[in-house]
């Protein structure tokens, strides 16, 4: 019997539906359709269950069907379904941005909700041009991106983000300029931050150079590149990074939607890292994906300085801001989604065991020639695969489904294989999750 047969659905039901980041021909012919998930696992129209290696979207550290934050969604959904979220209120807002800043480094300490990733990096590039012209410095519009980032799916996202495909379809975005990627020839399969290529942030000073820091509003990176296939930062890249902004009077926004939270184990990318921007971009792991939500942390004095120039005190200080911004049952599911993270102290365990899984990612070295590069930092990893000519997307597709059939969820992209899997997997896990991709990889033409 056909996936389309058991999962019920008419030919003319999965044609209404426009999947997005899907092969949608494909996926048609015989869907993989997801019917339940619990803990680690997802179960499939076959009952299987199926190990999700990438935590949903880098969404579920903490793993599926988390009885704190079932509660807490089940509670809020009887006492307050949604509340207006233009001048007026409701606690759990506040009680949320108060428990986003303990995981801030120190300065972050203004919250500005939104409902997605997406919508958090047009919240930061906004108010980075904004902040600009209430300082009295107007024409700095510019932003600077990076090679093989990605910003969310926003036409500013998709302006600012490197990754090819996702903008040469859309044509003009907003005017924006990219730095070279990190991933640099000589660093393959580097466990953890390369010692070389620091300097490759010093073509910052190029750019510069060529559009004036009088034109530029902020320089927008993730410390860790996610999507692009887990490219870490080599050892002072973001510390000069920061440097240059500070001398050029250029905010520095750090794209935090995959790595904020406890995916590198730490509280985010900054503080793993050791840099501190002026912005701070979240989303995912927040609500540990129950809830779409997303959340921008802003230093004080971005925030006092819209404050200060905000005229008299009834106007909106800043005219942004989304119909689910800091939606009631998306705050009682973040609420309870960092609590867990505290109370299980799994920032802690993900540090602890992050050498071990870096060990064990990089023996997929041996499993095939055509493993070219392995990257790792806290619990991610991207595996790069050597293409066929003209299709370089084809073998990662072809290994993420014999994974599917083996029975692990890992995620494709580009010319990579990227791993991502809940904060409590234990070793055993781990290890099966390696052992079958090393021979999905060897299975593939």
């Amino acid at each position: 019997m056909s996936h389309i047969a058991k999962s019920r659905l008419t030919q003319a039901q999965l044609d209404a539906h426009w999947m997005a980041y899907s092969g949608n021909r494909q996926f048609k012919k015989d869907p993989r359709i997801i019917t339940a998930a619990s803990g680690k696992y997802y179960t499939d129209l076959d009952g299987r269950k199926i190990f999700d290696g990438l935590s949903g979207l880098w969404t579920c550290g903490l793993g599926h069907s988390v009885p704190a934050i079932n509660e807490a969604v089940a509670e809020q959904v009887k006492t307050l379904d949604y509340s207006p979220a233009f001048q007026y209120g409701h606690e759990k807002s506040f009680l949320l941005a108060e428990q986003i800043t303990e995981f801030m480094p120190e300065g972050l300490n203004r919250i500005f909700f939104t409902g997605s990733g997406s919508e958090s990096v047009d919240t930061a590039l906004k108010i980075a041009r904004a902040y600009w012209r209430k300082k009295g410095m107007g024409t700095k519009t510019k932003f600077i991106g990076r090679a093989k980032g990605y910003h969310g799916s926003s036409i500013s996202g998709f302006s600012v983000g490197g990754i090819p495909a996702n903008r040469t379809l859309y044509g003009q975005g907003l005017e924006s300029y990219h730095l070279p990627h990190t991933q640099a020839p000589g660093t393959e399969f580097t466990k953890g931050m390369a010692e070389q290529g620091k300097e490759r942030a010093d073509d910052l000073l190029n750019l510069i150079m060529m559009h004036d820091a009088s034109n530029i509003a902020a320089v927008i990176v993730e410390p860790m590149s996610g999507s692009a296939g887990v490219i870490v930062p080599p050892q002072g890249y973001l510390q000069r990074l920061r440097e240059i902004c500070d001398q050029h009077n250029i905010l520095l926004i750090f794209d935090e939607v995959i790595t904020a939270f406890g995916r590198m184990g730490a509280k985010t990318g900054a503080e793993a890292f050791g840099v501190t921007p002026d912005i701070m971009t979240t989303a995912k792991q927040v609500t540990n994906g129950v809830i779409p939500m997303g959340a921008v942390a802003f230093k004080q004095e971005i925030y006092d300085t819209f404050m200060e120039h905000g005229g008299p005190d009834y106007l909106l200080e800043a005219p942004h801001g989304y119909t689910y911004s800091a939606h009631p049952i998306a705050c009682a599911a973040g609420l309870a989604s960092l609590g867990e993270i505290k109370r299980q102290g799994l920032i802690e365990r993900v540090n602890n065991m992050s050498a071990a899984w870096g060990d064990s990612v990089h023996q997929l070295k041996e499993a095939d020639s055509m493993v070219t590069d392995i990257r790792n930092f806290g619990f991610a990893a991207g595996i790069s695969i050597a293409p066929i000519d003209g299709e370089p997307a084809k073998r990662p597709f072809q290994i993420a489904m014999a994974m599917w059939d083996k029975g692990y969820y890992v995620r494709y992209g580009a010319d990579t294989i990227q791993l991502a899997p809940p904060f409590t997997t234990e070793p055993a896990e781990i290890d099966s999750l390696i052992n079958a991709l090393g021979e999905a990889i060897k299975q593939t033409e």
